[in-house]
């Protein structure tokens, strides 16, 4: 899903039909759905600024989530939000290694925490202005219309 920066609104989507490769393996994630996200991604008629990934990035045990594999593969500046913890601690709106090292920024929208990580060639900073800006509402208005594109092509295609 390709939306505007400045508006939340839809330019192009991009989809793929395709089965897993990779079983699922808690914390490897990214060997199970990174190569589908890559696929859709250059399907897509415009090359993204930036992406948003439904995971984590640099707030991974392994430091290497979604967000890091799509970014790195891509070459394109990637965020990582996750709806769930994977480790660290929280203090206040910081989530912060064993060693005290920052992770990732928590944001809370309807009383939920979003943890907001680095994946590649972008800086938490910056990634957790994008972030803000992108949420309504509704919530992290990118990953809306992704989700809802992908349960109305799953509907769509079952018979």
């Amino acid at each position: 899903m390709l939306i505007t920066y400045d508006t939340l609104e839809h330019i192009e989507t991009a989809t793929v039909k395709a089965r897993a490769t990779f079983p699922y393996i808690p914390g490897l994630l990214s060997f199970r759905e990174g190569p589908m996200a890559v696929r859709v991604l250059r399907k897509l008629k415009h090359r993204p600024d930036m992406c948003i990934v439904d995971g984590h990035g640099l707030a991974h045990p392994r430091r290497f989530g979604l967000a890091c594999y799509v970014g790195l593969v891509m070459n394109l500046p990637t965020i990582g939000v996750a709806k769930s913890r994977l480790f660290g601690i929280e203090i206040g709106e910081t989530l912060l290694d064993s060693e005290g090292n920052l992770i990732a920024a928590v944001l809370q929208h309807n009383k939920k925490n979003l943890y907001v990580s680095v994946g590649h060639k972008i800086s938490l900073e910056d990634a957790t202005r994008i972030i803000k800006h992108c949420i309504t509402r509704r919530g992290l208005e990118p990953v809306l219309l992704a989700h809802q594109e992908s349960r109305r092509l799953k509907w769509s295609t079952k018979t």
